[in-house]
């Protein structure tokens, strides 16, 4: 849509959409280190929405994603913490 906020992000280039990103990530931090729910939310909310832009700028899917996210189902990679930790 012409004038959009998405729009106008992306004719102003890849580096603006990874500007946003970066933004949102910090406002995930400090949203979850204040441990509101519904801040948390929202702050989550509008990193998915940038990284999805980011997707889109590179025509990638979302889809991709979660093919990407199969292909490591099981394969966590993480050692198991020792007996009687957590």
């Amino acid at each position: 849509q012409p004038g959009s906020y998405t729009t106008k992000l992306f004719e102003a280039g890849q580096d603006k959409i990874l500007k946003k990103v970066a933004e949102e990530a910090g406002e995930v931090l400090l949203a979850a280190k204040g441990g509101k729910r519904e801040e948390i939310v929202y702050e989550v909310a509008d990193l998915l929405f940038h990284t999805l832009m980011v997707l889109g700028y590179h025509d990638l899917s979302l889809h991709e994603v979660y093919e990407e996210l199969g292909k490591r189902y099981g394969k966590s990679g993480l050692r198991q913490p020792p007996e009687g930790r957590p």
